[in-house]
């Protein structure tokens, strides 16, 4: 039955997304610095790239435990 990968696939991929929201949020919580404001205000490079790299640490681990 095809449509059983299709929910499957979807119900991870929405799992996947909603656990990568949590990452960024729990990240922003826990750094000393207003994540959103040197982003949005003084467009800040430097944390733009350290916070990509740490959402794309999260979603390469959340991919690897949900795909197992």
């Amino acid at each position: 039955m095809w449509w059983h990968s299709f929910v499957f696939a979807a119900l991870f991929g929405i799992m996947g997304i909603a656990l990568s929201i949590i990452g960024y949020k729990l990240f922003d919580w826990i750094s000393p610095i207003d994540v959103e404001k040197e982003l949005a205000e003084k467009q800040n490079v430097a944390v733009a790239i350290v916070v990509g790299s740490f959402i794309v640490g999260v979603c390469f681990i959340i991919g690897r435990a949900v795909g197992s």
